[in-house]
C-alpha cells in the first residue's frame, strides 16, 4: 500500500515565502547533480539546458477568483471560483454562515450579480444574473486568490508577481508557480542558446490546495483541471524527442498536461479535463525532467516529484533545502529535477 504518511517532512514555518523576491528571477535554484546537490541562483538554469532541448511552459492566466459579497438577507458570502464553466457560469466554493440555496442571489457592492443555480457536494454553480461575462465580473470586483499558506491579503504587487510573464489564456485560480521565476531576459537567453519553447495550457484549480484525506494513496480521488495540448505542441515535442534532445516541463502543471495527453501510450493533441494522479508505478512518456518549486508535505505534488526522482532522493533534496533555508511554496525557490543529470558519472 502507498501510504500518505511516507510523504511527510518537517518544514519550519519561517521558510514559507509570504512575498516574492523583490526582483523577479532572483530566487534560488537547487540542482541534484551526479549524486550531489548544487545551490545556484535561478539564472544558472541556462547552464544546465543544452541547444535543442525544449522547455514546456503553461501559459494560463490567473483570474482574480475571490469575490466578497452578501446575501439579500445581509449575511456575508466569500466566493472562491474553482473554474469557469461557461461564459456566464462558474463552479465555486462558498463560505457563508448558512449554505446558499438554489435561486438565492449574491450581492456584490450592493447589487445582485450572481444566482446559485445548482449544488454539487462541496461546490456551487453560480450564474451572472444579467447574462454578463463572469470573467468581466471577476476583473471588476475580484481579488487574486493567494494560496492558504500565504497569511496576508493580496496586495498591488501580486497583480503582476502572481502571474507569469507568459500568461495568456485566462482561466486559472492559482498560478503555475514554477513559471513565476522567468523573466523576458532569461527566456531570450534560453532562445539564444538554442533552447526551444513550447506552450500548453492547464487551468490550475483551487483543488490543487485540497489535502489528501486518505492514508491509502490509491483511495485518493484527484480534482479535475482543464488542459489543452495543441497539435503544434505535440509536433514540436515529437521533433525534439526524435533528435535525441530533452523535454523539460516548467512546473508540475506542464507535467500533468503532457502526461495526460500521452496516457494512450503516445503523445496526442488533447483538450478537456484531466484528473491524473502521478504516483509510484507511473511511467513518464513525455518529460525528461522538471523545473518546480518545493511542495507541501503530504501533497500529491510531493508524490509526483518522488515518483520522478525516487522517494529517497527527494527526501535528501528536501532535507538539504530546509537546512540551507530555501524559501518554500508558491513565492519560494525552485529546483531542477532531471534524473539523467543526477546519475553518478560512470
Amino acid at each position: 500500500m502507498l501510504k500518505l504518511s511516507d510523504y511527510d517532512y518537517h518544514l519550519p514555518e519561517e521558510l514559507i515565502a509570504q512575498f516574492p523576491p523583490k526582483v523577479r528571477g532572483t530566487s534560488r535554484l537547487l540542482v541534484p547533480y551526479q549524486g550531489e546537490i548544487r545551490d545556484h541562483s535561478f539564472d544558472a538554469l541556462v547552464e544546465y539546458l543544452r541547444p535543442g532541448d525544449r522547455i514546456v511552459i503553461n501559459n494560463t492566466r490567473v483570474l482574480p477568483a475571490r469575490l466578497f459579497g452578501q446575501k439579500e438577507t445581509g449575511g456575508k458570502v466569500e466566493i472562491m471560483v474553482e473554474r469557469l464553466l461557461t461564459e456566464t457560469d462558474v463552479l465555486a466554493q462558498i463560505k457563508a454562515s448558512k449554505a446558499l440555496k438554489v435561486g438565492q442571489k449574491v450581492l456584490i457592492e450592493g447589487v445582485p450579480r450572481l444566482e446559485m443555480v445548482e449544488r454539487d457536494e462541496n461546490f456551487f454553480q453560480l450564474r451572472t444574473i444579467d447574462g454578463s461575462a463572469i470573467a468581466q465580473l471577476l476583473e471588476s470586483y475580484g481579488h487574486l486568490p493567494l494560496p492558504p499558506y500565504i497569511t496576508r491579503s493580496d496586495e498591488e504587487l501580486d497583480q503582476s508577481r502572481y502571474q507569469t510573464v507568459f500568461n495568456k489564456e485566462e482561466g486559472a485560480v492559482a498560478a503555475p508557480t514554477a513559471g513565476l521565476h522567468f523573466t523576458e531576459e532569461l527566456l531570450d537567453q534560453l532562445r539564444q542558446k538554442g533552447v526551444d519553447i513550447t506552450e500548453i495550457t492547464l487551468h490550475v484549480g483551487a483543488g490543487t490546495f485540497q489535502p489528501i484525506r486518505s492514508e491509502n494513496l490509491d483511495e485518493h480521488q484527484m480534482h479535475k483541471e482543464w488542459i489543452s495540448v495543441p497539435e503544434s505542441a505535440v509536433a514540436e515535442i515529437k521533433a525534439t524527442k526524435a533528435s535525441g534532445k530533452r523535454v523539460i516541463a516548467i512546473g508540475t502543471t506542464a507535467v500533468r498536461a503532457l502526461e495526460s495527453a500521452a496516457l494512450s501510450g503516445e503523445l496526442r493533441p488533447f483538450v478537456g479535463d484531466t484528473d491524473i494522479f502521478i504516483k509510484p508505478g507511473f511511467e513518464f512518456r513525455v518529460i525528461d525532467g522538471l523545473l518546480t518549486n518545493f511542495h507541501l508535505p503530504k501533497s500529491t505534488l510531493l508524490v509526483l516529484v518522488s515518483t520522478l526522482m525516487g522517494k529517497k532522493r527527494i527526501e535528501e533534496i528536501y532535507q538539504h533545502a530546509v537546512k540551507s533555508q530555501y524559501r518554500f511554496f508558491s513565492y519560494g525557490d525552485s529546483m531542477l529535477l532531471v534524473p539523467e543529470l543526477d546519475r553518478a558519472k560512470e
